[in-house]
């Protein structure tokens, strides 16, 4: 797959990492969600940068930790680039989690600038197997890959920048070592509750071997093995670990909306000679490419949630990764059947 180009961040950027640096005082706002958590309660500070880190984390902490999420409720994840307010939070954290994909460049280069020697950092990208992206037949290419191969970028020139899926939590099996990762974190961080999370982690990854379980149930018992995801799609590992074949529109962090006249002919002839009964789109989107097949087949269409962000309400409500995994199943009945 070829490379994608991402934003390096600004000299201006670093300016206010460095003011923030060096002016303690200096007074910003952050954009996140819950960032100003009690700060020298004596409990544990840990900062996620997505939803399902921080979803992970609060089960873990039991409220004996203070999580906070970086990114707020139904905002772009691929397109995030900090505020100073931001970097402070981080800057103030006990535990940070994030991904470490291509996505997470700013992260990466944030690290490098701050002093991290008393600040435990979980990168989830490290802690399972990770796999190449995949632009598979039928998909609209992101813009910036179309130049590269128009420009003349050859197949190896690809293979020397290989890039991977940064969507690893989608599937509950990486979900549990996740978890390991950063309850191991907490506990190191905050020996004092190091009991407390160990028990609210086996608690949380009983709830997921559950979904895991159920999944395979679903998959093994399906008259289908095969789902048509008509928008991007960040289901890479979820599809690898339960034995499914798709379709699907864009290939996962791609912020693409419209697809190509070839892409709309492949999926509709594709769930028109497969005979699928729905199509499926991913939360936050907008639906378009799945409301043009479902109207050209008659498919229904069913959301697949990747879980890597939600909408307000559903954040204020609570909802958890296992609530929205459980929905897939549903969904996934229906649509494999």
């Amino acid at each position: 797959m070829m490379r994608k180009t991402r934003k390096k961040p600004s000299l201006i950027w670093f300016v206010f990492i460095l003011i923030i640096m060096l002016v303690p005082g200096f007074a910003l706002s952050g954009c996140g969600t819950e960032k100003d958590a009690a700060a020298g309660d004596g409990k544990l500070n840990v900062v996620a940068t997505i939803f399902p880190e921080y979803d992970f984390a609060r089960a873990v902490s039991g409220g004996a930790a203070n999580v906070s999420m970086l990114i707020a409720p139904g905002a772009g994840v691929h397109s995030f680039e900090p505020a100073p307010g931001d970097i402070k939070t981080i800057q103030k954290a006990d535990v940070f989690i994030y991904v470490g994909g291509e996505s997470d460049e700013w992260a990466n280069d944030l690290l490098d600038s701050l002093d991290t020697s008393e600040m435990k950092i979980v990168r989830l990208i490290d802690c399972v197997n990770a796999v190449p992206e995949e632009l598979k037949e039928g998909m609209t290419p992101e813009e910036d890959e179309a130049e590269g191969a128009a420009d003349g970028e050859t197949a190896a020139d690809a293979a020397d920048e290989t890039e991977y899926d940064e969507h690893v939590w989608v599937s509950p099996k990486n979900a549990l070592l996740l978890i390991d990762a950063i309850m191991g974190a907490m506990r190191d961080a905050d020996p004092a509750n190091a009991g407390l999370y160990a028990e609210n982690a086996s608690a949380y990854k009983t709830a997921l071997e559950e979904v895991d379980q159920n999944i395979t149930e679903v998959v093994s018992s399906a008259k289908r093995g095969k789902i048509v995801v008509a928008d991007k799609f960040p289901f890479r590992y979820f599809v690898d670990h339960y034995g499914l074949d798709y379709a699907a529109a864009f290939p996962g962090c791609s912020d693409q909306a419209d697809a190509g006249a070839a892409t709309i002919a492949y999926l509709i002839n594709t769930v028109q000679d497969e005979n699928i009964p729905y199509v499926y789109y991913v939360e936050l989107s907008n639906q378009s490419v799945a409301d043009s097949i479902s109207e050209q087949t008659g498919a229904g269409t069913l959301l697949l949630n990747s879980c890597e962000n939600i909408t307000k309400a559903d954040f204020e409500s609570g909802v958890t990764y296992v609530d929205l995994m459980k929905a897939n199943i549903e969904n996934l009945r229906k649509g494999l059947n």
